[in-house]
């Protein structure tokens, strides 16, 4: 496979079971989703991160879920796209986003950090902010809440409940970005499920 046929797709998380369903793993969840269904093999720990490879339509998937916690995913990132040679265009990252309402996923082909740590860390590791991202929808925290103290809860019992549909929802458009590219997944995917 050249680099041009091959895919970086890389969840954002934190490593450890405590995270497990914490809402800052939502990046996680959506990688975790795409291994099953493809059924990717080979787990191994590269570049600070636990990658696995699968094929889908003809094209190499690296499914990379950084171990270095939430503010360094940047250096996982970087030292994966140098290592395969990954065009950065070939990269899609999957994070949670407080300002978009739970349940809304936004595909962007770049952008800021908006506040989260892993996408800051990944963009000033690469030196630019032109990467595709796929941007999970968490919401405001309640009230006068802290918003870092809000990610590391665990999802709502009323948020649990969709949670998995919105997760086959994301798979379903990082693997659109991958067969048919960056446009055609925002078309299809940008906005709001029905809960």
């Amino acid at each position: 496979m050249t680099p041009e046929n091959t895919y970086l797709l890389i969840g954002l998380g934190n490593p450890g079971r405590e995270y497990r369903d914490t809402r800052h793993n939502f990046g996680f969840m959506v990688i975790d989703r795409i291994i099953v269904r493809l059924n990717a093999r080979g787990m191994k720990v590269q570049s600070k991160a636990i990658v696995t490879t699968a094929t889908y339509e003809d094209r190499k998937l690296i499914l990379a879920k950084p171990q270095t916690y939430m503010n360094l995913s940047g250096q996982s990132a970087q030292g994966l796209l140098n290592f395969y040679k990954i065009p950065v265009e070939n990269m899609l990252i999957a994070h949670d986003d407080l300002d978009i309402p739970f349940g809304t996923i936004r595909i962007r082909p770049k952008g800021g950090p908006g506040g989260q740590g892993g996408m800051a860390s990944t963009i000033t590791q690469l030196g630019t902010k032109d990467f595709p991202r796929l941007r999970l929808g968490i919401g405001r925290p309640p009230g006068r809440m802290d918003p870092s103290a809000y990610v590391l809860q665990n999802f709502s019992r009323e948020e649990m409940k969709a949670l998995s549909e919105i997760v086959d929802r994301a798979a379903d458009a990082t693997l659109e970005f991958v067969k048919n590219g960056l446009n055609s997944a925002m078309n299809k995917y940008n906005g709001a499920m029905e809960l």
